[in-house]
């Protein structure tokens, strides 16, 4: 077993991309002892990801020893939900958690809005922090925590799970070989479909004061990919976006859907009474703090953008072309990079490309799925050489935990922190500001039409290549 003692001492060097160097200093205990975290914020990917599957799968590592979250019906359903015991603590603040618990990590799942509120909570109380992504929603916000950081010393791992799918480390490892020689220009795009698109809309991420817009809670997955695939940091943004598809429709006149009147004819109808993990986790809580799970697909407080053209300028003059669409007929992605020395493409779910025969609804519960039971495939990777033939090089590929992402990051952090990793797959405090800092910058843009310079956002100026 992995001992607390190994734990603090190797995250610290995990943390590859955090803004201050050296190791983790924490008052350590004897050696053997479980590693004591604090969930806060327990809505489904705290409960499910942070929450049960660390239960099931590293219990004999880690022990909860406190829930945080505001919605005291919420908590006693992840108490049971997530399995933890009655020893740990269940408490509406984080101020008395803190009082009573000496936690050795505190894991932030709250609104995006909010992670900078309890990551700098956190630090000031001498823990480190798990954050998921995105690290937070603006400049302001990301220059406090790692300002904090760098006060207090301490170390804040952000939780992008996308970079540890092997298909994209595949592209990875190409990359840095050379395959294609040095990159010069990238076109990505990233389809949602107007099942899982649409549930953006439904919940808070609806409101940009809550999410800061799908170009930090979604695009900041996919910036970061960029990010960590060109191994450099960008430099300037200029962007589009508008709202035309959801949000604000004077015809419609429902609040949810379950008290619409358009229940029969409305395609984006979504029961949420028929789904029992999200009628006992929201609809039975919404007396202690009012929020809607089914909200209205087009109601007036909708105000993000649900398609975003995004053009990034990079430290090592690599052009990239990014692409968001929310209500696409099939979700899934592409991206072809451009080489001196050729062209990369690669793609999952596409339709006419896949030969998989699963609904969208279908191919999103396979991604979500934690069980660890989905059976492995290929997918493709194309390398057009100048000159020469194309070739298709086959990658294994499972479609659960995020393509096969989660139970390796989990792995990294919990149980063998201090494993080589070879491609820098663990991620920091500037990596997670560098991602989220291309989506601000993209919004910034959208709302001035002007390109905006990514170091005139926060202290960190941008590095040709990522240390």
């Amino acid at each position: 077993m992995l001992s607390r003692r190994k734990f603090l001492t190797t995250v610290g060097a995990v943390a590859a991309g955090a803004a201050v160097a050296g190791p983790v200093k924490a008052a350590i205990k004897a050696s053997g002892n479980k590693l004591k975290v604090v969930l806060v914020g327990t809505g489904v990917r705290g409960n499910g990801f942070w929450g049960k599957r660390l239960v099931d799968s590293y219990s004999d590592i880690l022990e909860f020893v406190g829930l945080v979250d505001h919605n005291p019906g919420r908590l006693e359903y992840a108490a049971n939900y997530i399995g933890v015991g009655k020893k740990c603590g269940l408490y509406t603040t984080f101020e008395d958690m803190i009082k009573e618990q000496t936690p050795d990590l505190i894991m932030v799942t709250t609104t995006d809005a909010t992670h900078h509120t309890y990551i700098i909570k956190a630090l000031e109380s001498g823990v480190d922090v798990l954050t998921e992504k995105p690290m937070t929603t603006d400049e302001d916000k990301c220059q406090a925590i790692l300002d904090a950081e760098r006060k207090y010393k301490r170390k804040v791992i952000v939780g992008f799970n996308y970079r540890w799918s092997p298909y994209n480390t595949k592209i990875k490892e190409m990359l840095d070989r050379g395959d294609i020689g040095d990159v010069v220009s990238v076109d990505f795009t990233w389809m949602l479909n107007t099942s899982h698109g649409a549930s953006y809309f439904r919940r808070w991420h609806g409101q940009r004061e809550h999410s800061g817009t799908l170009l930090v809670h979604k695009s900041t997955h996919h910036f970061d990919l960029l990010n960590w695939w060109l191994d450099s940091e960008p430099k300037e943004v200029f962007a589009y976006g508008d709202l035309e598809f959801y949000g604000r429709n004077p015809k419609k006149s429902g609040v949810n859907c379950r008290s619409c009147d358009e229940k029969k004819t409305c395609k984006f109808y979504w029961d949420i009474t028929r789904n029992k993990g999200d009628y006992e986790r929201y609809v039975k809580n919404e007396e202690h703090d009012g929020y809607i799970r089914d909200s209205c697909l087009f109601r007036p407080e909708i105000n993000i953008y649900d398609k975003m053209n995004v053009n990034i300028k990079y430290a090592n003059n690599v052009y990239v072309n990014y692409m968001l669409t929310t209500y696409s007929p099939w979700e899934g992605w592409r991206v072809a990079f451009n080489g001196t020395k050729g062209r990369l493409e690669a793609f999952l779910d596409v339709p006419y490309l896949n030969s998989e025969n699963l609904t969208q609804e279908e191919l999103h519960a396979a991604e979500m799925d934690q069980s660890g039971k989905a059976k492995e495939k290929t997918k493709p990777i194309i390398i057009h050489k100048l000159w020469d033939k194309q070739k298709t090089v086959s990658v294994p590929y499972s479609r659960g935990g995020h393509g096969g992402g989660d139970v390796r990051l989990h792995d990294q952090i919990f149980k063998h922190p201090e494993k080589k990793d070879e491609f820098k797959h663990m991620a920091g405090t500037r990596d997670g500001a560098m991602s989220i800092l291309i989506g601000v910058a993209a919004r910034n843009s959208i709302e001035t039409g002007k390109p905006i310079q990514i170091g005139t956002l926060t202290h960190l100026q941008p590095r040709a290549k990522r240390l």
